[in-house]
């Protein structure tokens, strides 16, 4: 898949997104436009404005809205914002192999250039037209929902027994929460039928529940050699599916061995060899896997409601290429 030749597809849609970007984020403070267009300038792949872009299409009959520009907008404004927070977080030194805004300028910085975008991508919601209140709720309850998955997740790796169910709950707040805000308020932009908010909501959701977990399978055997770093969430005592799916087939006497070692040391770096062999003999990955498999295929059966386009194809490519 490449994102690339995507955005050159949504044309004039896309440079309108980028432009409304730009607009959102100016200041006459120097400091604040000089790291914004720093951002802005080595932006990743901008998964989720895309996919809010195509959503709206394909609920639309092919065209957008000044609506849909703006929550394309919004929805990566806000998926900023949480970066920078998450990188004073988790004393993050770089992202996409840059220099975090932590790293360079401070925690402080970091923080109130993740509110600057945060409060840049409300603005873009409360001059949306369509969806009035229904808008204002989903980002409402996404902003919710990220904390709570963080909060959930910083509280599991204190007590080191977080189960699959607890897994999930923490990837809907951090990851799911927003994939679903960018499907659906991309619906409310243009007015779609009921029938077809549900296939965008049942989309969005499936296809971020498969993109976490693939993150969480990545963490473990680093991408087959794409030089990710592995095991950074086992060194932060974060318990996520790959190793759920081991104890599942090691059995309940070595679960409760594994646990209590990794909640008896002050970091989980001590035990990464350990663990992730234990991961690897057990068919952890494997586990993960097809789950994985699994929310990908929910994914592309939720865009059977919309008629065969390009839109609809390049949605299906976006969740197969997660698996």
């Amino acid at each position: 898949m490449d994102v690339n030749k995507i955005k050159e597809y949504l044309g004039k849609d896309w440079e309108a997104v980028s432009r409304l970007l730009a607009s959102s984020l100016s200041s006459d403070i120097a400091l604040l436009e000089r790291v914004n267009k720093g951002i802005l300038s080595a932006p990743g792949k901008q998964l989720r404005p895309v996919i809010s872009l195509l959503v709206a299409r394909v609920c639309g009959g092919g065209k957008v809205t000044g609506d849909s520009i703006r929550c394309a907008a919004a929805a990566e404004l806000l998926h900023n914002a949480t970066l920078l927070h998450d990188d004073v977080v988790d004393d993050s030194p770089s992202r996409r192999g840059i220099p975090t805004v932590s790293a360079v300028l401070g925690r402080r910085s970091s923080v109130l250039l993740g509110d600057f975008w945060l409060v840049r991508a409300m603005d873009n919601i409360l001059a949306s037209r369509r969806g009035g209140s229904r808008l204002i709720r989903v980002f409402a309850s996404t902003l919710s929902d990220l904390a709570e998955g963080e909060l959930l997740q910083l509280e599991k790796s204190f007590s080191c027994d977080t189960g699959e169910k607890d897994y999930l709950r923490i990837i809907y707040g951090k990851t799911v929460s927003l994939f679903r805000a960018t499907a659906l308020t991309a619906a409310f932009s243009v007015k779609a039928s009921p029938e077809r908010e549900r296939a965008a909501e049942d989309y969005a959701v499936n296809l971020g529940y498969a993109f976490q977990i693939k993150d969480d399978i990545l963490d473990y055997n680093g991408g087959d050699g794409i030089g990710k770093p592995v095991c950074v969430d086992l060194k932060e005592k974060k318990i996520t599916l790959p190793l759920l799916g081991a104890f599942r087939n090691a059995g309940p006497d070595a679960e409760k061995e594994v646990r209590s070692k990794l909640a008896s040391v002050p970091s989980g770096q001590d035990l990464v060899g350990e663990i992730s062999s234990f991961v690897r003999e057990k068919g952890g990955v494997e586990y993960a896997e097809g789950v994985l498999s699994d929310y990908v295929s929910k994914a592309v059966s939720a865009l059977g409601v919309f008629p065969p386009s390009k839109e609809r194809e390049i949605l299906e490519s976006i969740a197969y290429f997660v698996s």
